[in-house]
């Protein structure tokens, strides 16, 4: 009796190669749509994880603004020249703060800083006209509080940050509160509320909103 040769058909590896390709192909197509996924998710992690921190820190450091008699008169004459005040506007926040935290053991810094927020329009080359909010601060108290310091991005694409203030005598919010006036020199707003605008996962605008109690609302006064 003859015995059969065994072994696969043409038709047979042909099937088999083609299965084989085909689950090859539904894997790699899973493994991509999840590493696609977990991008996506990390990125708005991330992106939640800043907005907190922009929140959470404006809030400490407007928390702890103040506004100060203690300066040289004879120096500092001019009401906007003074080292120490409050200027808010509905989009942009400039002030005092005791808020500061030194880097290094051995700077020459305080704990009280020139902070600013305000919304620019980024500069990086791939942005593409994107808005961001930025952080300006200065560790000496100079003369023309609106000049020098460091800036940085404090969140990116924002699309609006707006700012109210807490006026305790009338009752209400109001847009603007500059202690350099007169009627406010030595007074700041009980509360700020700060309202964040910006795009989530969707692309819908959402607005993001805290409040921070300022402590030191009355100013301090001059030393007898």
């Amino acid at each position: 009796m003859s015995r059969r040769a065994s072994g696969f058909t043409l038709l047979e590896v042909t099937i088999a190669v083609a299965v084989t390709a085909f689950i090859g192909l539904t894997l790699g197509f899973a493994f991509n749509s999840t590493a696609g996924t977990k991008e996506v998710m990390e990125a708005q992690a991330e992106k939640y994880r800043m907005l907190r921190t922009a929140m959470n820190r404006m809030e400490r450091e407007i928390s702890a603004a103040y506004v100060s008699d203690r300066y040289d008169a004879k120096r500092y004459r001019d009401a906007f020249d003074r080292p120490t005040n409050f200027v808010g506007a509905h989009e942009k926040l400039l002030f005092t703060s005791l808020a500061h935290q030194r880097l290094y053991a051995d700077a020459k810094e305080s704990d009280q800083m020139v902070v600013e927020y305000s919304m620019k329009t980024s500069t990086e080359k791939d942005a593409r006209g994107r808005t961001d909010l930025m952080r300006r601060e200065k560790a000496l108290l100079e003369e023309r509080m609106e000049r020098g310091g460091t800036e940085e991005t404090l969140y990116e694409g924002c699309k609006k940050i707006e700012f109210q203030y807490w006026d305790s005598d009338k009752k209400q919010w109001v847009d603007e509160w500059d202690t350099r006036r007169t009627e406010r020199k030595s007074i700041l707003p009980t509360r700020v509320k700060i309202v964040l605008t910006a795009v989530d996962e969707t692309g819908k605008e959402v607005k993001y909103v805290t409040q921070a109690r300022v402590m030191l609302n009355t100013e301090f006064p001059r030393f007898q």
